[in-house]
């Protein structure tokens, strides 16, 4: 590991280690040097240290556990891959959102519990309107609707890729409230809950499709204008 030389130390410093762990220096589940000898190691001060470290956490790469030390959560860096899906086509995020969401509702017909029915209904009257506190007011409420959906697909894998693409997801939901996309009504958002609790998969999955349908349809004739 090479002493850290430039301008932004806890960039540098977190940079460094970045590299240790997705080179296999430190395996998966195994717990890294301590603060002192990091700071041996990469010639910076303990806060820069302790810095870089938060910035690994905040990554998914590195776990701190209270009393025990530092540990390697992850030798995968998803941070870039979320950094392109941003980057991408509106059309691709929505067809990604809607890829997701449609087998989520499915799940979540065939898992859900009454208290996944009563949070779903409670958040669905929440959501309210733009005019209820202003446009990202309602994207957080229109977001937790949506991932109470997921979470009652009871899909660990898809609770934590939809977590992945919240930021672009939100994206999705705000590129509904400037005019340009129609924004799913009140009844298609009442629909999809109401397909969830008949226990329907095929009906849940439906109710989806068809609260997106008016979304891609009208991308796609923005895109071939």
């Amino acid at each position: 590991m090479q002493p850290i030389n430039r301008t932004n130390l806890a960039e540098s410093a977190a940079e460094s280690l970045r590299a240790e762990i997705l080179s296999g220096r430190w395996a998966v589940g195994e717990r890294i040097p301590n603060e002192t000898a990091l700071t041996e190691l990469l010639a910076v001060s303990r806060g820069t240290v302790r810095e870089a470290v938060r910035v690994l956490i905040s990554k998914g790469l590195l776990d701190a556990r209270q009393g025990s030390g530092t540990y390697v959560r992850s030798t995968v860096d998803a941070s870039g891959a979320l950094d392109r899906v941003k980057r991408t086509g509106l059309r691709d995020q929505w067809e990604a959102r809607a890829a997701l969401d449609v087998e989520a509702a499915r799940l979540a017909a065939l898992r859900h519990t009454p208290e996944d029915l009563e949070r779903l209904f409670k958040l669905l009257r929440a959501r309210g309107t733009v005019a209820d506190g202003g446009r990202e007011a309602f994207s957080q409420r229109d977001i937790a609707f949506h991932r109470s959906i997921v979470e009652a697909s009871g899909n660990r894998a898809i609770i934590e890729l939809y977590d992945f693409f919240t930021s672009a997801i939100l994206e999705t939901i705000h590129s509904t409230l400037n005019g340009d996309l129609p924004e799913p009504d009140d009844r298609a958002h009442a629909a999809i809950v109401e397909a969830i609790a008949t226990g329907n998969p095929d009906e849940a999955a439906a109710s989806v499709r068809a609260f997106m349908a008016p979304v891609l349809a009208e991308l796609d004739r923005l895109l071939t204008q």
